[in-house]
């Protein structure tokens, strides 16, 4: 192949990332923003903030759900074909809700753009890891990464921004923008599924699986959603949705383990300790970064008076220390592997948790800043290496599985480390006392987190890289 040929190869293959990480931003930002506007719309239609938080829970709750069969649809239906009606899903629910009516009509939309963002999310790591190829996973999860650390953070800012200066109704109006210059996009940059050999079996779906584990993760998140609006974990919101989460997985388990069975996801990629290992590292790193961005405003103005746009501003550098970290450590992990890379990242992540349960009212605020920096540098070193670890070693029919235990675990991650927040605020006997709990509980999350670490692969690993490639060049979307 000569230069020319690869260099357009190579443009190809930045287009297509561009264009998969902008799709990738548009769950994100209408999760956390509209998180920062649920005071103003509940005043807006004139209801308890506690109705309002349903347009919230409702989006969440309607992803997980979708993720599951996002798995089945991107193999019977083809990728591109799934991410072109996740887009127009997503747009179509972003249009409604911004010409909402009333509470209903809007937490009904917004569950609609729920299970948009739902076919979308999974697809985002799917496709990226069917054009990069194991041989670039850790360089293109690292991009991935940029987005994973940037939404979260920037979220609050655009939302407060959006709402200083314009109606609620453009929370929404925007997101139908950026849907529809990615569909644009991707008619023209990502390639045609391909059409489906004769020979090739239609894959069935797994239509009870879907009933039991789609449902059951999301019972799960609700039980921790109802656990920090309750502020406590003993109360029947949250032990009815517990058990209900528990029985529809426990079932679900059963079934999957049945002789002959071909379930929606297979338990047996739990069998691969590195596998184990990469969806659990990036579920715990979920709990640690969604109750880091949830203490750290709070601690902000409470201690120090800062206002919310103040204190969305100085946990920025979260963003920007991921933003910075997440491709360099891809890049290396393509080269040396992903151990030892997670395993300094969570020793430096572990040690910033340990420093900050020593904050006071007395602490000088650029302390707490430049930590929240270093986590951000650090979690990029830990998610990186670990996204790029679970795509180099899983079977290419395996990716859009895995996409979707990782996605369903890092959304169960982030509900429960805002539940634990909420219910450590609500308990402790001063304010410091809270901010400073939080901080151990993050400490002990991360020394399980390094632990894990040494399940992780080390070298690269090579066995896996022809039949990978191959099917990426028959299934690519």
């Amino acid at each position: 192949m000569s230069s020319n040929e690869t260099d357009r190869l190579g443009a190809a293959l930045l287009r297509q990332v561009g264009v998969i990480l902008l799709g990738g931003v548009l769950g994100l930002l209408s999760s956390t923003m509209v998180a920062v506007g649920l005071d103003v719309l509940a005043t807006e239609f004139d209801v308890p903030l506690a109705v309002m938080g349903w347009a919230s829970t409702g989006f969440l709750l309607a992803v997980t759900i979708a993720i599951p069969f996002t798995t089945w649809a991107v193999d019977r239906f083809g990728g591109k074909r799934m991410w072109l009606a996740g887009l127009i899903l997503f747009a179509a629910a972003s249009l409604g809700a911004g010409l909402a009516w009333n509470e209903g009509s809007l937490i009904a939309f917004r569950v609609a753009q729920g299970f948009g963002a739902g076919i979308l999310d999974p697809l985002v790591l799917i496709l990226l890891a069917r054009a990069a190829g194991p041989a670039r996973a850790g360089r293109v999860m690292g991009l991935m990464g940029v987005v994973l650390s940037l939404g979260p953070v920037a979220g609050p800012i655009f939302g407060g921004a959006v709402l200083e200066r314009l109606d609620w109704p453009w929370m929404f109006h925007l997101s139908i923008a950026i849907a529809a210059v990615v569909f644009a996009l991707s008619l023209r940059e990502l390639p045609a599924d391909p059409p489906r050999e004769a020979a090739q079996p239609l894959p069935r779906l797994d239509v009870i699986g879907l009933a039991l584990i789609g449902p059951g993760v999301a019972a799960l998140i609700l039980a921790a959603s109802q656990a920090a609006e309750s502020r406590a974990f003993t109360v029947w919101p949250v032990l009815l949705p517990l058990a209900a989460g528990a029985v529809l997985l426990a079932a679900y388990t059963v079934r999957a383990r049945r002789p002959g069975a071909e379930p929606l996801i297979d338990l047996r990629l739990f069998a691969s300790g590195g596998f184990s290992a990469s969806v659990a590292i990036m579920g715990l790193t979920g709990v640690v970064m969604y109750a880091s961005l949830v203490v750290l405003p709070l601690y902000y103005q409470d201690l120090h008076g800062s206002g919310v746009l103040a204190a969305g501003l100085l946990i920025a550098p979260f963003g920007i220390g991921g933003t910075v970290s997440m491709p360099l450590a891809g890049w290396i992990s393509d080269r040396i592997g992903s151990r030892s890379l997670a395993r300094a990242g969570a020793i430096v992540l572990l040690a910033c948790a340990l420093a900050l349960t020593r904050l006071d009212a007395d602490t000088p605020i650029a302390w707490p800043v430049a930590a929240t920096l270093v986590m951000g540098l650090a979690s990029g070193f830990i998610s990186a290496p670990t996204m790029g670890s679970l795509y180099r070693t899983l079977p290419a029919p395996q990716v859009a599985q895995g996409s979707s235990v990782l996605y369903m675990l890092n959304q169960l991650g982030g509900s429960i480390g805002i539940a634990v927040v909420a219910l450590i605020l609500a308990t402790a006997t001063a304010p410091i006392a809270s901010y400073q709990g939080v901080f151990w509980f993050l400490s002990a999350t991360l020394a399980v987190v390094l632990a894990a670490t040494w399940l992780l692969p080390g070298n690269q690993p090579t066995a896996t890289e022809a039949p990978i490639t191959a099917a990426a060049g028959r299934n690519e979307a």
